[in-house]
């Protein structure tokens, strides 16, 4: 089985396209939702609900803690992190199914696209399915999936303000054989409309670079230009 955990904070607008993703995905591979919110104002809790997820609640509004939580609470053999704003393909569980057959094969994620024309959103899309193939590196707005005995022997994310994501998928990586696989899961553009895509896409490299090189997760987000966790723009690394 598959367990699908979602992480939210007032994610009720864009929740219910995820969730009818999950549903169609999951036809013909059990799995179950678990959606873990961090205390949301709008109605996420009441969505999730409604669309045949189990809701946990996290006195903690913060994703990595949350992800933890739904680990904690799954049932699955095979857990995938996915956020509110981002919607599976149809085939999703089939192609992590065929990928896990394979005993050398730990985890892995999805390649990416966003819900925008915008080229340079396509090429940093591009680049991302790059640097997964060459590296194993993922970010959370990729669908990462891992076995849930692997992700219980690396602890699950750390307590990182940001680049909980980038963390674990370099963690999974050093454990064994990760993958990429397509169709791409479709994610919410949403956070590029403040400063546009360019801007945002170089501060987001920007901030990786000072923290591949050593600098802390919790400093950084202190600094950095993203919006914060608690708006209601919740949007990982």
């Amino acid at each position: 089985m598959v367990s699908i955990i979602i992480p939210t904070s007032n994610e009720a607008e864009f929740l219910p396209a995820t969730l009818r993703a999950v549903t169609a995905a999951g036809v013909s591979v059990p799995s179950e939702v678990l959606v873990v919110d961090a205390g949301s104002s709008d109605q996420t809790s009441a969505v999730a609900e409604a669309g045949g997820a189990r809701v946990l609640a996290s006195h903690i509004r913060h994703r990595a803690a949350q992800m933890n939580l739904g680990a904690k609470e799954a049932q699955g053999e095979v857990l995938l992190f996915l956020h509110g704003d981002t919607v599976l393909p149809p085939t999703a569980l089939r192609r992590i199914e065929g990928a896990l057959a394979n005993p050398c094969i730990v985890g892995g994620a999805f390649a990416r696209r966003y819900d925008s024309p915008s080229a340079v959103l396509r090429a940093t899309c591009l680049l991302a399915y790059l640097r997964g193939r060459m590296s194993g590196w993922f970010l959370g707005d990729q669908a990462i999936f891992v076995r849930a005995e692997s992700f219980r022997a690396l602890h699950g994310f750390r307590d990182f303000a940001l680049f909980e994501d980038l963390d674990f998928a370099r963690r999974l990586r050093a454990a064994g054989g990760t993958v990429i696989l397509r169709p791409a899961v479709t994610s919410a553009a949403r956070r590029f409309e403040a400063r546009g895509p360019l801007r945002t896409t170089a501060s987001d490299f920007l901030l990786t670079c000072r923290y591949l090189c050593g600098g802390s997760p919790r400093a950084l987000a202190r600094t950095s230009l993203r919006p914060p966790r608690t708006a209601s723009v919740y949007e990982g690394t």
